[in-house]
């Protein structure tokens, strides 16, 4: 396991190596790059953005987002399973994510602003801090991605989607309140260390992608090297907005 990420498990990578290395020729516009892999993260980014002032601007005016913000969730989460299992279709599936995906983010996003002003600025803002930190400090290996570093990020990302999975069926089924919703200390706390796993996951995609390149691997990876990158900085903005909301409802 080398991520938590579903488009950086180490059975996609590995199967796509062995395709790569068994071919008889190489070429190398054919292959996966990082700056390939960066400009296709930037189009998703546009897409997302894109995608989302239709949900924002239906709230602003009044309307309801909620099929398309629900719409958007499931449609992405599928969309995600399916290129997990389907790496190669990845062209076609990332750009999807990145629309789908950004129903969902608009609509959440507007909900937020009207409840708290302010709020979305700040945890673009906060997510992008946090990028270009984790961004230059893998780059200048003051942060090495090593055997160890993964197993623990792994092994906390899983208690953290096994802890919201459980406490969301208790939700369902009977009146248990999760210590991480309201706004105390405590779930403050947690929502602290939710984006500190979550900013620890960039560190594990960035070296998967480049980890992608040195292997050779298929030009369609680049999209899914996108992909992957993408679905974590969603999750660290989401984060994001949950804790600053908090925050603002104690004020």
């Amino acid at each position: 396991m080398n991520s938590n990420n579903p488009f950086f498990k180490t059975k996609s990578f590995k199967e796509n190596n062995e395709v790569t290395h068994n071919a008889t020729v190489i070429d190398y516009n054919d292959t996966m790059t990082v700056s390939g892999t960066i400009n296709k993260s930037f189009l998703m980014l546009i897409l997302l953005v894109a995608s989302a002032a239709i949900t924002w601007i239906m709230t602003t005016n009044g309307q309801n987002p909620m099929a398309l913000t629900i719409g958007g969730a499931i449609v992405g989460f599928v969309l995600v399973l399916i290129a997990t299992f389907k790496p190669q279709y990845s062209t076609f599936l990332a750009p999807g994510y990145a629309i789908f995906e950004g129903l969902f983010i608009g609509g959440i996003s507007a909900i937020f602003e009207v409840m708290y002003p302010g709020i979305v600025i700040q945890a673009v803002s906060c997510t992008f801090v946090t990028f270009m930190v984790c961004f230059g400090l893998y780059k200048y290996e003051i942060v090495k991605v090593n055997e160890k570093f993964r197993s623990v990020v792994i092994a906390a990302t899983l208690a953290i989607a096994t802890y919201y999975l459980i406490s969301w069926l208790l939700t369902l089924f009977t009146s248990f309140q999760p210590v991480h919703y309201g706004n105390s200390l405590m779930s403050i706390g947690i929502s602290v260390i939710v984006i500190v796993v979550a900013a620890l996951n960039l560190f594990l995609d960035f070296d998967q992608i480049e980890k992608g390149v040195a292997q050779k691997m298929p030009k369609y990876m680049e999209w899914y090297g996108a992909m992957g990158l993408m679905i974590t900085l969603v999750w660290l903005y989401i984060e994001f907005l949950r804790l600053l909301s908090k925050i603002s409802s104690r004020d």
